[in-house]
């Protein structure tokens, strides 16, 4: 099987001139071209990923890292439905630019080993909020480029890019004060120090102060971002002696799992107890009542990382970047909107 060292050598030129012309390239005269190409032709030879990487020393390959890639419904893990709308964003932006796209999860047995080995097989990592120790993400930023996900605190000048989860918040939080009138609210969080569900609550007591409510100082409960956890969330707090008239969630499974106790507990919604969410996942339209809730782009978080990972790994040396996304809050049935509404976006 022919190698790109018999090409170079049938051709009279260095490996990395034929990767250059291989990836079309510059920096070699229109023969070395043509040399190239057909002595790549007569040897009926394709170049392998590494073999295309070695003019830029690149492996085509960008790494992703998550906290969990556990598909469970178990309180505590997150969510995989908004992995998997990352996930395929950050493919989008991958498959647009020829390189592939490395997926581990950080908190197996053998987690931290895997990262560690994923980081010396790719050209930079995509690490979500929360799957890396500060200690391991300075280890790692040192030999690759890192871009941090869904998290907006800056973390040594590494790149970055987020949804505005606390304005999201802040905004769903306002119509349900401001549109309905309710004041007695609570917020149903994720997991504990999950950088999007302290921003989201953050946006949620932004709200409170704005109209002159009790602010309160946790979360009423947290339901591990999963229908189960949400299910769990709500029972506890229809066991206060003065359940809230809304309740905000930190993502739209937990508010989903939240409805179906409701439900069982023949609790009607809005009626008297008004339900909002987090993400507009595709369930978020279907339940009864439709769920009001904050879209958020998911997919975009995932591209976006990957794109700026690209310019990032380009120039090294540039300007770090923090991209901050806009959400969106969309009105439905279960906070008392008559009808699907779109309530604008934040910034």
């Amino acid at each position: 099987m022919a190698t790109i060292y018999h090409v170079a050598r049938r051709s009279g030129v260095s490996t990395a001139t034929v990767s250059r012309v291989m990836k079309g390239g510059t920096g070699f005269s229109a023969a070395t071209r043509e040399r190239v190409l057909a002595a790549a032709g007569e040897l009926a030879w394709v170049p392998s990923g590494s073999a295309r990487g070695l003019a830029s020393r690149r492996t085509g390959i960008v790494g992703l890292i998550f906290p969990d890639l556990d598909n469970t419904d178990e309180p505590g893990q997150d969510s995989p439905l908004y992995f998997d709308q990352i996930i395929r964003g950050a493919e989008r932006a991958a498959t647009a630019m020829g390189d592939a796209v490395l997926i581990a999860g950080s908190r197996c047995a053998t987690g931290r080993d895997l990262v560690f080995s994923v980081a010396s097989k790719v050209d930079g990592l995509v690490v979500l909020a929360g799957s890396l120790s500060k200690r391991d993400l300075d280890q790692i930023g040192r030999s690759v480029p890192v871009v941090l996900l869904a998290d907006r605190a800056a973390h040594r000048g590494m790149d970055g890019v987020a949804a505005d989860n606390r304005g999201g918040a802040r905004a769903i939080t306002s119509h349900l004060i401001v549109g309905h009138g309710y004041r007695e609210l609570a917020f149903v969080g994720g997991v504990q120090r999950a950088p999007d569900s302290m921003e989201r609550f953050a946006g949620f007591r932004d709200a409170l102060k704005e109209a002159g409510l009790s602010i309160p100082e946790a979360p009423a409960a947290l339901g591990g971002f999963t229908e189960s956890g949400g299910e769990l969330a709500m029972h506890e707090i229809l066991r206060a002696p003065r359940p809230p008239e809304a309740v905000v969630f930190a993502n739209d499974q937990m508010a989903i799992g939240a409805l179906s106790t409701l439900r069982r507990a023949r609790i009607p919604v809005p009626a008297q107890m008004a339900i909002a969410g987090f993400d507009d996942i595709a369930a978020a339209r279907h339940v009864r009542p439709a769920l009001t809730t904050v879209r958020q782009p998911m997919r975009d978080l995932g591209e976006q990382a990957v794109r700026l990972l690209f310019e990032r790994v380009a120039e090294p040396d540039g300007a770090r970047r923090a991209v901050l996304l806009s959400t969106e809050v969309v009105l439905r049935r279960s906070c008392g909107c008559g009808a699907r509404v779109r309530a604008g976006a934040t910034s």
